[in-house]
Formats: C-alpha cells, structure tokens, sequence
C-alpha cells in the first residue's frame, strides 16, 4: 500500500475464487467490498492466480522477469517449492529484490508455524505492557504487529533499491512479525538489560515521563 501511494505500479496476486480473505471481512460493507479490503489495497491492481497450476507458476516467473519488487507471505520453503523462491526467480531477473513477510523468520525452530498479529504481540511481550496496571495483558485496537512489519518491509525495501543502484543485483529481504514487534519494545529491554528493571503495565501513564497520563475531571454546575 504505502509504495503504492509512493507511486509504484503494483500488482496484488489473488487465489482464483473467492481472492484475498480480506475481502469479505465485515462489516461495514460498501456495496459488495469489504471497506476493510479497499482502505488497504488501494492504489493496487488485481489477478487471480493459482499457484499450485504449472500455467499459474510460469505467470509469476513472467512476472518477476520484469518486476523491481516482488512481496510474499508464505509459510517459509512453500514458494520454493514451486519453483518461485528468491534462487529461483533471481536467475531470471538478477536485479530483483524479494522480500519475504513472516511469522518468525525463514530458519529456526518456529519458521513453519504461521504468523498472527495477535500471537506474535503476546509471544514478543508488546501485550505485556498494555492494559490497565491492574488488568490483563490488552491487544491494541489495530494490528500494530502487523503495522509495524509492514513499516519494516517498506524500509527495507526502500534501502535495497538504493543499494541495487550501486550494485546492480537484487537481494532477498527476510521480514518476519515477532522480530518487528520485538525491535518496537527496545527501550523496554533496554531498561531490563541495563538497570534491571522489569516492565510492566502502567494504563495511559508512563514510567519515566511525567505528566503523560489522562487524567479525569467533573465538574458539576
């Protein structure tokens, strides 16, 4: 979406049928599309695709001989498989950059389990520190897991097509949610780490900030 609204022509690969599961998350609707669907996935164009046919594969490669970016989010080894991995299409366009969004990574022992917002903000200990100081670890409203890998990819990105510039080669971006989410909690660690304090939920306020948190006032006429 974002290099989309930078300007990029992108091409939003869909499963033939019913497409992206995003297009039927509602309500609200507007018509027959999810509003959910269309305020991500605007600037986008769309095909349907099946993978898993030898025609559908040939298509992506076509694709990829021509693409600057190609974004995937697939259990790690599956694109592969298919004969679409990053050692695959690269030799069909050396100057691709491939970016590959993730639970946890393309290795180590969770790289086959899939990833979601919510498990990954409570397994990084983002749900840890939210919520009210004498309540339950709370999911933010939105997917800031989510949001925050997305954010990441982007940068990445951006950052590869600045170093193919100087190289002329394009590289394969490892992206993955518990990394991203994990990186956002820094200075929570940091003060773990280095002062041995360990974190914990404060509502609106803060730690080390003072005045931060809402405050509440009545007044009566």
């Amino acid at each position: 979406m974002i290099l989309g609204d930078l300007g990029a022509e992108v091409i939003k690969v869909e499963r033939p049928g019913g497409g992206d599961d995003t297009r039927a998350w509602g309500p609200p609707f507007v018509s027959s599309e999810s509003v959910y669907f269309l305020s991500i996935n605007r600037n986008k164009k769309s095909i349907a695709v099946d993978l898993k046919h030898l025609r559908g594969a040939e298509i992506i490669q076509q694709l990829a001989g021509v693409c600057d970016i190609l974004v995937e989010n697939f259990l790690p080894g599956k694109l592969p498989q298919m004969g679409l991995g990053y050692a695959e299409l690269s030799r069909v366009n050396p100057r691709l950059i491939y970016c590959s969004i993730s639970g946890y990574g393309q290795t180590g022992p969770q790289a086959q389990s899939p990833g979601y917002d919510s498990i990954a903000s409570g397994v990084s200990g983002m749900m840890h520190i939210t919520g009210p100081e004498d309540g339950e670890p709370v999911r933010p409203g939105v997917a800031m897991t989510d949001l925050a890998t997305g954010l990441y990819a982007h940068g990445a990105i951006m950052a590869a097509l600045l170093q193919r510039l100087k190289t002329g080669r394009g590289v394969h971006i490892d992206c993955n949610l518990l990394s991203s989410q994990v990186s956002c909690l820094s200075h929570i660690a940091a003060n773990y780490l280095n002062a041995g304090k360990e974190a914990k939920r404060w509502g609106t306020a803060h730690e080390s900030i003072v005045p931060y948190q809402v405050t509440w006032s009545t007044e009566y006429c």
